[in-house]
């Protein structure tokens, strides 16, 4: 037997518009809609007009075109102490550093800088540390560029500079623990890069291969190997006594004989380099030679420390309450960069300009 149930369907007009509300306890959407009836015909129509909520389009739960987020921006720019704008800001903000990180390289890097300067880094120094060790992490061949970007960065913003470093060493530190090699690798590589850029003290590099040196496997001495061969050329121009260190110790593990050929041969391999002075791994590429000897700022973090903070509370949104202040002050300092860029932009043509002239003048007194 056969129970046949008949639906009534009716007919819904609906409009394109709908408020969200959002709750951050448990981070939910719910909607709620106003729903007016008319009879025409003997139908029932259900009517409901959606508007969505600052807090809807700050949580990106849905999709809006770009004009309505500029209706909205409109109507709360009037206030920008509001929490409404703030979680705007922040999500623009976050938006854009993720965007000109991801698609930062060697050739454009000197077009970014500005274009990230022109962003609230002081605010958005958690998202710019987030971004760049996952975007490293993904492509492990642009650590070189990444690297470049945090020293520059780290010039004019030394806080933002030491926040990347602990979060690199405490990732660098979890990933030995779980025995994770492919994470090992990139934040070592990372670690590496910024030796090479003098943000990093170069005794944190010889921490870190004498911590890998100590209880000598195939893995560990594979990450040393790769270690030493991407910051060896600036290990022998700082400390060559320590780097010399390292080579005895990698001598010794050739001489145990305790590990696999193919580790063997690689060893090998790393002291051919050396002898070679390292010819072909320079430590920085000349493109990516952005700072000034006498502007670097060099951090020092030892493997030790147990009480480095992370600060993740600075990857989430936060009402500010001195927001508008704050926001006047980096104004402030985004226009001292400016002059002082615009200054070394005019002196560096000048040099080339006395370059220039020099060589013209040696031309024609050789010609006569």
């Amino acid at each position: 037997m056969h129970l046949i149930v008949k639906v009534e369907r009716k007919r819904v007009k609906r409009d394109r518009k709908e408020v969200v509300v959002v709750d951050d306890d448990d981070d939910r959407c719910k909607r709620s809609r106003s729903s007016s009836e008319s009879s025409d015909d003997g139908d029932t129509k259900h009517t409901s007009t959606r508007t969505l909520s600052f807090e809807g389009v700050a949580t990106l739960r849905v999709y809006l075109p770009p004009f309505r987020v500029s209706r909205i921006l409109k109507d709360v720019e009037a206030d920008r102490s509001s929490v409404e704008y703030q979680r705007l800001s922040w999500d623009a903000l976050r938006k854009s550093i993720n965007g000109l990180v991801n698609k930062v390289n060697a050739t454009n890097i000197k077009n970014i800088i500005p274009e990230l300067f022109a962003e609230n880094l002081v605010r958005g120094r958690g998202l710019f540390c987030r971004a760049c060790i996952k975007s490293q992490m993904a492509s492990p061949g642009f650590t070189d560029v990444f690297a470049a970007l945090v020293a520059v960065v780290n010039t004019k913003f030394p806080q933002v500079g030491y926040l990347l470093l602990r979060r690199l060493i405490l990732q660098l530190k979890r990933a030995y623990k779980r025995n994770d090699k492919p994470q090992l690798l990139a934040a070592v590589k990372f670690v590496a890069h910024l030796v090479n850029q003098q943000v990093l003290h170069e005794l944190v590099a010889l921490e870190l291969l004498t911590l890998l040196l100590d209880k000598p496997t195939d893995d560990s001495v594979e990450v040393a190997v790769g270690f030493v061969t991407e910051c060896g050329s600036i290990l022998q121009d700082l400390c060559s006594r320590g780097l010399h260190a390292i080579f005895e110790r990698f001598r010794g593990i050739l001489h145990e004989g305790e590990i696999g050929k193919r580790v063997q041969f690689l060893i090998e391999g790393v002291f051919v380099i050396r002898k070679a002075r390292f010819q072909g791994y320079p430590a920085v590429r000349k493109e990516l030679d952005l700072v000034e000897q006498d502007d670097r700022l060099t951090h020092e973090i030892s493997l030790q420390e147990e009480e480095l903070d992370p600060e993740n509370a600075l990857d989430v949104f936060k009402t500010d309450a001195e927001a508008v202040a704050n926001e006047e002050c980096y104004e402030q300092l985004k226009r001292q960069y400016l002059v002082t860029s615009l200054k070394m932009k005019q002196i560096q043509l000048q040099a080339w300009e006395m370059r220039m002239t020099k060589t013209l003048i040696l031309k024609r007194t050789r010609s006569r």
